[in-house]
């Protein structure tokens, strides 16, 4: 039996849910209701009245679409279905003194204001604004608030729709925004004028629906009709966020979400918005070889010949960075492998284990933390290590599922119930009897790499494993690093992991590798080949740089925590003679005498779906097999968080100004305040 109710919306008959709102079902209808205060993410406020449409038979006024559900219309005369009108004459004077009140205080800058050509109040005028104004009185002017470095305000632009109050307290969970006074005492502010204390405060630019919260970094950078728009995917953490990047000629002008369900909703992080300023600094733009302990600038020819020359007949490893795209993780570990050497990717030293997909990503997709009823959270911090997904579990709190966490106490910004913060803590958890009522409720099991990289890690993962099969819950582990999933399916692992793969190494070929620490030369280190875009920690041990393309600058397939491939498009050039990895790799396979069998990224893909189908399937996420990991004995450590500094995780972070300052600012809120004498 159907629960739909069939209404009227001008003169056209269509079933909708009888819980949708007006709105939606106008929406549903193929009606576009203008609206400014209302959100599909965020709670209903009502208090624009801009989506005012016409109840037939109800009320001799308009109504709020938003507030108003479609089970609360009455049936028309005779049983006849419940009828509403959103273009009659009573709507459209509705409208347009609505927009006319709007107006009143609003500043005539759209000259000069940031949000001009991107503007729902600039399009919305254009459709009920009118050529004249009634208002004699003087304009009101506020103060501006001083957010931090991320968002800039211009409050006499507010129109008080209250998004930006509603995303900081509902999803961000720092609730440091409000709303004083009344009528034209009404004012957006901050508590006690502090900047906001969250990595999702970007998202309320976008949310904005005028000028008043605009980027500060991007401000009078660009118009919005001169850049060139490319869709893509983010790779500051493992998450798979989709991204739309702007460039303007050359250089990434800004970063901005995409609608995606399935991964990140409609918000990115902070670290993914505003990371651009790094692309453009500490680059490396042409290779480098090391002579009497400096660095000199080299040809490519001459680059590639000293690479060869220190490869042939050596011991070879092959270290694979976070960064790395699938395509160039395949390539190198061809290369590799061929010159008789080991490739590894868990540079963190995590136990993942090689080729049981279920246990190095899980069986759960993030889309699943929506429905769950209980959330364990095992050696994670997901705030700091997956922003996005942390305001999903947030989400979860809030519609009644339970958190629990085993690991260090962090600020979650939701309610949790701390287990412990050692593996005894797991270890009684994961032996403890469930009942058949909490086994009957959809649960989740997320296990962070911090709670993977000491010795015991594996055993760790067990019993991780074995809770979730106990409490019949889906297992997700989040990761840190955005390639690392995909190198674990192409195989880039060694048996014994980092240890055993560089141990002897004469040469070790790193692949974007920063963060791993290479014992000098001069106290008898490796030859050192350093493959990556900026001049960062792998490059200061290098004994021969490979200038390659960073993540916008060339097409990738990146695997998130979940286990779904997608790819990342190209959205500007690589500087000076920088090279795509996979093409770096290739010249080098031919200078050694050993040329792979493709000369274009289309047939390397090509190989690599022979070699592992799945990655074929760009943004579905493929089923994993269940293969539980032994619960071994477990060690006396405590659990700790796998990321200490949000903003400074990666080559990019690092080389921003920006991130920099964030970094440093959050750092002076974490320490302890200090009493006047």
């Amino acid at each position: 039996m159907s629960n739909l109710r069939t209404i009227k919306i001008d003169d056209r008959l269509v079933d909708v849910d009888p819980n949708l709102t007006l709105l939606q079902a106008c929406e549903q209808a193929g009606i576009e209701i203008p609206r400014f205060c209302y959100h599909e993410r965020l709670s209903i406020a009502g208090n624009c009245r801009m989506c005012l449409v016409e109840v037939v038979g109800g009320p001799p006024k308009p109504a709020a679409s938003c507030a108003m559900q479609v089970k609360d219309l009455r049936p028309g005369p005779e049983g006849a279905p419940s009828e509403i009108r959103t273009n009659s004459p009573m709507v459209r004077k509705a409208r347009e003194g609505v927009m006319e009140f709007l107006l009143i205080n609003h500043p005539l800058d759209c000259p000069i204001c940031d949000q001009g050509g991107e503007c729902d109040l600039q399009d919305q005028a254009m459709a009920y604004g009118v050529d004249f104004s009634r208002f004699r009185e003087p304009k009101r002017a506020l103060e501006d608030l001083d957010l931090g470095p991320l968002v800039e305000t211009h409050m006499t632009r507010c129109i008080h729709c209250t998004r930006c109050v509603r995303f900081i307290d509902e999803v961000a969970g720092v609730p440091q925004m409000g709303q004083t006074g009344r009528g034209e005492d009404e004012e957006i502010t901050t508590y006690l004028g502090v900047s906001l204390d969250t990595n999702l405060q970007g998202n309320i630019i976008d949310l904005c629906p005028v000028g008043a919260l605009v980027s500060k970094p991007y401000a009078f950078t660009a118009r919005p009709w001169e850049l060139r728009k490319t869709e893509s995917i983010d790779v500051m953490d493992a998450l798979g966020s989709a991204i739309r990047i702007d460039t303007k000629g050359r250089e990434v002008m800004r970063i901005l979400p995409r609608n995606n369900d399935d991964v990140n909703e409609e918000w990115i992080s902070d670290k993914t918005r505003f990371v651009w300023d790094g692309l453009r600094r500490q680059r490396l733009d042409k290779p480098y070889i090391r002579e009497n302990g400096r660095l000199r600038p080299a040809s490519w020819p001459e680059a590639l010949a000293a690479a060869a020359a220190a490869l042939k007949g050596r011991k070879v490893a092959g270290l694979i960075g976070d960064l790395a795209p699938v395509e160039a993780v395949f390539a190198l570990k061809l290369l590799v492998e061929g010159l008789g050497g080991a490739v590894e990717c868990r540079t963190d030293g995590a136990r993942l284990p090689a080729g049981n997909r279920s246990a190095y990503v899980g069986n759960a997709a993030i889309a699943d933390i929506d429905g769950a009823r209980m959330i364990q959270l095992i050696g994670t911090d997901p705030r700091n290590e997956a922003p996005v997904l942390n305001a999903r579990i947030r989400k979860a709190w809030i519609n009644g599922a339970e958190i629990g966490l085993v690991g260090q106490p962090v600020d979650l910004t939701y309610d949790y119930a701390h287990v412990g913060d050692d593996r005894a803590a797991l270890e009684s958890l994961s032996g403890r009897e469930i009942s058949d009522e909490t086994r009957d409720k959809p649960s989740l099991v997320i296990v962070g790499q911090g709670a993977l990289r000491e010795a015991d890690g594996a055993a760790v993962l067990g019993h991780a494993m074995k809770l979730a099969e106990n409490s019949n819950s889906k297992l997700l582990v989040l990761h840190t690093a955005a390639g690392r999933v995909g190198a674990m399916d192409v195989g880039a692992v060694t048996e014994g992991g980092l240890d055993a793969a560089i141990e002897g190494a004469e040469v070790i070929y790193s692949l974007g590798a920063d963060e791993v620490e290479i014992t000098p030369r001069d106290q008898g280190g490796p030859f050192v080949i350093y493959q990556g875009s900026h001049g960062d920690r792998g490059a200061h041990r290098a004994d021969l740089i490979l200038p390659a393309a960073c993540y916008t600058e060339e097409t990738g397939i990146f695997v998130n925590t979940e286990g779904r491939p997608q790819l990342a498009l190209r959205a500007n050039f690589a500087p000076g003679e920088a090279k795509e990895n996979w093409a770096i790799l290739r010249a080098l396979s031919a200078e050694l005498g050993a040329t792979q069998p493709w000369d274009s990224l289309t047939e390397l893909r090509r190989a690599l779906f022979e070699a592992v189908p799945h990655l074929a399937a760009i943004d579905e996420l493929p089923e994993n097999d269940w293969q539980p990991v032994e619960a071994g004995p477990l060690g006396r450590a405590s659990f700790r968080n796998a990321i200490a500094d949000f903003y400074l995780t990666n080559p990019v972070a690092r080389s921003s100004p920006l991130m920099a300052e964030l970094s440093a600012m959050a750092a002076a809120r974490r320490a302890p305040a200090l009493a006047a004498e």
